[in-house]
């Protein structure tokens, strides 16, 4: 006699189903904010690595011109004369970051926002370019770091930085010691980005990523959580956290104040 076949079939059930995909979401939960984490660290190591190659091209163009470059050439003032040329130390130092095809495509004759500059103005340059800034639309060139004119958080002296208009500061000219004085800091939010534009020069008032600074000038700011990258004259790299004294990071960019502040140990 034949017996009848049984057929086992094996199957979830829906409270079963629930559960699985309960624990896969408090996978997905815990897994999330470390990969995102992974990422702004390498997102901040890049960033590092661009102000390090900033620096270094820093130093061959003072090897070479004896000098640093001007902070910036012909600047025009708000309200200013149109002609001037107001061209950025980040434009003079692009050979020394192998851009030399972009910067003999430079007419340094005319101004940087010249029919005759345009081109050149809405190049990018990677070594420019923090990625933890995302840019949709970018009509020219950005940069997101600032050279550092001056500061007020100690004094009133406002041009008492290494990138100064019109003047080309030496390392001599940096008696509080290259190590310990900054040169250029992270201007992820500027309302003048671009590497060409001698705007992205400025006199720090606030402290890193102050929430009451105002947009619309230019301070030390940026998308990482927790601080900015920055720059030393010696070219050393450090990330500064939001809470580091406004005093003591005034001192770090007057380049002759007298102060002793020693970066390694903020």
């Amino acid at each position: 006699m034949r017996l009848p076949r049984i057929d086992f079939r094996i199957a979830f059930s829906l409270v079963e189903l629930i559960v699985v995909l309960a624990v896969i979401a408090i996978l997905v939960g815990l897994l999330l904010p470390a990969v995102q984490q992974a990422r702004e660290a390498a997102r901040q190591i890049s960033c590092k690595n661009n102000l390090k190659q900033i620096g270094l091209a820093l130093h061959n163009y003072h090897d070479i011109h004896q000098r640093l470059p001007v902070g910036c050439l012909e600047w025009r003032g708000f309200g200013g004369s149109v002609p001037r040329k107001q061209f950025a130390w980040s434009a003079m130092i692009l050979p020394h970051l192998e851009q030399d095809s972009l910067y003999g495509t430079i007419d340094w004759s005319f101004p940087y926002d010249h029919a005759k500059n345009a081109a050149a103005a809405a190049t990018k340059v990677p070594t420019y370019e923090c990625p933890s800034v995302s840019i949709k639309e970018q009509l020219r060139g950005p940069i997101h770091y600032g050279g550092l004119f001056g500061e007020t958080l100690v004094n009133r002296i406002q041009n008492d930085g290494m990138l100064i208009y019109e003047t080309a500061r030496r390392f001599a000219d940096c008696t509080d010691g290259l190590s310990n004085t900054l040169i250029v800091a992270e201007d992820a939010l500027s309302p003048d980005p671009e590497w060409i534009n001698g705007r992205n020069v400025f006199v720090v008032a606030y402290g890193i990523n102050d929430p009451s600074a105002w947009i619309g000038d230019n301070e030390i700011r940026s998308l990482h959580p927790g601080g900015a990258v920055t720059l030393t004259v010696g070219g050393s790299v450090h990330f500064l956290g939001d809470t580091t004294d406004r005093i003591l990071l005034g001192r770090l960019i007057t380049r002759n104040g007298g102060e002793s502040v020693d970066i390694g140990s903020l």
